[in-house]
């Protein structure tokens, strides 16, 4: 099979809409069982079984059991990044979204984004965090530069507690709510995971949503100069 020929299946399994329904629930990140997608995809279990067996053949998803269960994620956080950016193609407003204009509700405002954080909030933390000159864009990366390190070693993040994995260090997400980039990567994911330990954001369950605490605002606002509406 040449390359256009596994784009055009790769494309068919992602796009089939019962599948891209399971896809979409797994951008919380948490795994979920076959019987809770089919619950998400309006289908039978024996039909999600289908589904998911094509999707496992193909190296989209992987499957993890505990017990008598079995729990479905992303084979990588590549498979995620895909899913997320067929996401900017379904907004019904094209245009340009302006910097200055009024953050929306719920998954627009802050969300996660597989295991990082998306929406209005992950944009102004990313942008701040850029301003500051703790970022730098460089082609579809961020470079941490040396104040950036020295920033986040307050989260007990440094160069050297992060594992060499083929995952990159950052990358420019993309945020199909905002239109701008977002910080993914492993760094992404593990400074939401520190913001979640320090009780800055709580997770709102059986949604990809993100409450902002009181406490994490106040937070944003003394590290970055974040002022969240």
């Amino acid at each position: 099979m040449d390359t256009e020929e596994k784009f055009v299946f790769i494309s068919g399994l992602l796009c089939e809409p019962t599948r891209a329904r399971m896809l979409w629930n797994l951008l919380d990140g948490r795994a979920y069982t076959a019987t809770e997608l089919a619950t998400a995809a309006d289908i039978s279990t024996t039909s999600a079984s289908n589904h998911l067996s094509r999707l496992l053949e193909a190296d989209i998803l992987k499957v993890e059991t505990q017990g008598r269960h079995r729990y479905y994620n992303f084979f990588s956080s590549e498979v995620a990044y895909v899913v997320e950016s067929l996401a900017n193609l379904a907004k019904a407003d094209r245009s340009t979204k302006s910097p200055n204009a009024a953050p929306g509700k719920g998954i627009h405002y802050c969300r996660t984004c597989y295991d990082h954080m998306a929406g209005y909030v992950g944009v102004q933390i990313t942008e701040a965090m850029e301003t500051k000159d703790y970022l730098q864009k460089s082609d579809s990366v961020y470079l941490v530069t040396e104040k950036g390190w020295e920033w986040l070693s307050q989260f007990s993040i440094t160069a050297d507690s992060l594992p060499a994995t083929r995952r990159p260090l950052t990358r420019q997400c993309l945020d199909w709510s905002e239109r701008r980039p977002h910080l993914a990567g492993q760094l992404g994911a593990l400074l939401l995971e520190k913001m979640l330990q320090k009780g800055w954001f709580r997770k709102v369950q059986f949604s990809r949503e993100l409450i902002v605490t009181s406490h994490g605002a106040q937070s944003l606002y003394e590290i970055l100069g974040i002022t969240l509406q």
